[in-house]
């Protein structure tokens, strides 16, 4: 019984990447294993449209959409996740 409530509690833990779509840009994203989704926190992206890594802070998080601030073009990007 033990081994059991232990596996159910480290499966939080051994997820990997969220994936997402940028339906404002036409790109998938994705949230690098690791990354605490919540407003204020700094998070890793992989922008499969431009392939290239960004740290970008949260502006909001409700579950299912993430936006953020582009650190490049500075415009507000609403990333629907999977």
């Amino acid at each position: 019984m033990k081994k059991i409530i232990l596996i159910l509690i480290s499966i939080p833990t051994l997820v990997f990447a969220w994936d997402g779509y940028d339906y404002n840009n036409g790109k998938f994203v994705d949230i690098e294993k690791g990354s605490t989704v919540r407003e204020g926190n700094d998070i890793e992206i992989y922008d499969w449209g431009d392939g290239k890594y960004k740290d970008v802070e949260v502006d909001s998080f409700d579950g299912s959409e993430v936006q953020y601030t582009d650190p490049d073009s500075g415009e507000q990007v609403t990333i629907d996740m999977d």
